[in-house]
């Protein structure tokens, strides 16, 4: 069979527009590469320099919280998620992150993902997922979108958390005008492992194989991180093929052959192919080793045909991790995803060059210093400015005592309980499985 030979456009000024890169921002990339970028490496810096991964308007603010400290077993941003020690060989390994943009485009598989997202970067670390939890904001619920947004959104996060049989045991959720139609979506999962177990996002050791494993590629989520980086506009309502969609029985097998790599000599790394997919992982993996990739596209098990690189390497496809293991243990890995029925195809090798070259239909179409892309690397860090809002100096001066006492406190009282922010929050949290798994002690609403 002849393969189909693809041509990219030319980069131009507003191609590079549109993938959100600036001019300062495009003038260090040909900088870096000494020469003008591909259609394919420029979709690599621009998922990779987007506000999602490089946090580049919030990095330097970040760095001055705490990172390190005599419990932590990494430090913080150091891995998948974080790891505390909890004494007697064993640690808690726990995640908090966002999925906002997707959430509000699409509700019910925005919220799924970010749930299934969270689980896997806490699973990649080595721990047993055992909780969930989650914070939700969002507008008034007198506007009909925020209560489709609300409806949907609570679906999403119970049907990929039940399915998968993990617990959610708490959360809240909050209603308030400046979320409308704009909502926060936040999910946590809470996990438990030995911490002789840890697996580490990193690939080192020239020659070693590189791993796809887990669901086949398609072109669902592409430019996710960069779409989760925009600003919410009305353009950005119909942008649906941005977010990804979800599997959780698949995620559940992952989950369970993933567990089984913990503790394993030969493994040398494991991460996510979370927001930016297979270019995300390659590039953090082998910036951490030091070391480079080098990956083959044709390798890479496809669910639709004629995807491009560009396509391949920016997908977004859920349940999918990259795996490096010692060479000369390909067939041990093998068998445990066969054992879970799952793809484990390798796709490339650890490399001593410090870059991702990337090869497709025999041909080079991106090699990019993987330094030049990670957090932490290369990636641009803006100084923000920032001022005080005003709302706070009203908040600061407010005086409770200019108010009379109210006679009728029983009327008052109702009304202050049918506030949605006092108001039960049985409808949500009803619909989440708490119980599974047997080990739940106090679910959610026992506080009320």
């Amino acid at each position: 069979m002849i393969k189909e030979k693809f041509k990219y456009p030319k980069v131009s000024d507003s191609i590079v527009k549109e993938h959100g890169i600036s001019k300062d921002e495009y003038i260090k990339i040909k900088k870096t590469l000494d020469r003008e970028p591909t259609f394919v490496e420029l979709g690599i810096y621009s998922v990779m320099w987007s506000e999602h991964c490089s946090y580049k308007s919030s990095i330097k603010m970040l760095k001055t919280l705490p990172r390190s400290g005599d419990k932590l077993l990494v430090d913080a941003g150091e891995e998948n998620a974080g790891l505390v020690d909890l004494g007697d060989g064993l640690a808690t390994s726990f995640k908090i992150e966002s999925h906002n943009h997707p959430s509000a485009v699409e509700p019910y598989e925005g919220a799924a993902t970010g749930v299934g997202g969270i689980m896997r970067d806490v699973f990649t670390m080595g721990a047993r997922p055992i909780a969930s939890l989650n914070s939700l904001r969002f507008g008034s619920l007198d506007v009909p979108r925020n209560r489709f947004l609300l409806e949907h959104v609570v679906e999403g996060i119970a049907d990929y958390g039940n399915c998968l049989g993990i617990p959610t045991v708490g959360g809240e959720v909050v209603i308030e005008d400046s979320y409308s139609g704009n909502p926060l979506v936040n999910a946590m999962t809470v996990g438990i492992m030995n911490s002789k177990d840890l697996i580490s996002a990193i690939a080192e050791g020239i020659g070693n194989p590189v791993f796809i494993v887990g669901s086949s590629t398609g072109r669902d989520g592409i430019h996710g991180a960069t779409f989760a980086s925009e600003e919410l506009t009305e353009e950005t309502e119909s942008k649906k093929s941005n977010v990804q969609v979800g599997d959780p029985f698949t995620e559940k097998l992952l989950l369970e052959a993933s567990l089984e790599l913990a503790g394993k000599d030969w493994l040398v790394g494991m991460q996510d192919m979370g927001a930016a997919g297979i270019t995300c992982s390659c590039s953090e993996m082998s910036a951490k080793g030091k070391s480079g990739i080098k990956i083959n596209l044709d390798l890479v098990p496809l669910r639709e045909k004629h995807m491009n690189a560009y396509e391949i390497m920016l997908s977004e496809s859920q349940e999918r991790m990259l795996v490096v293991v010692k060479k000369g243990n390909e067939q041990k890995l093998k068998d445990i995803f066969n054992k879970w029925e799952l793809d484990c195809t390798e796709v490339g090798v650890v490399t001593e060059t410090g870059n991702l070259e990337v090869f497709h239909q025999d041909e080079l179409v991106a090699n990019i210093p993987t330094e030049s892309l990670v957090l932490g690397g290369d990636a641009p860090q803006y100084d923000m400015p920032y001022k005080v809002p005003s709302y706070l100096n009203e908040i600061n001066i407010y005086n409770v005592d200019k108010y009379e006492l109210l006679n009728d406190l029983n009327s008052n009282l109702l009304k202050l309980l049918s506030n949605p922010n006092i108001a039960s929050k049985s409808y949500v949290y009803n619909q989440y499985d708490s119980t599974v798994r047997t080990n739940t002690v106090l679910g959610p609403g026992s506080d009320s």
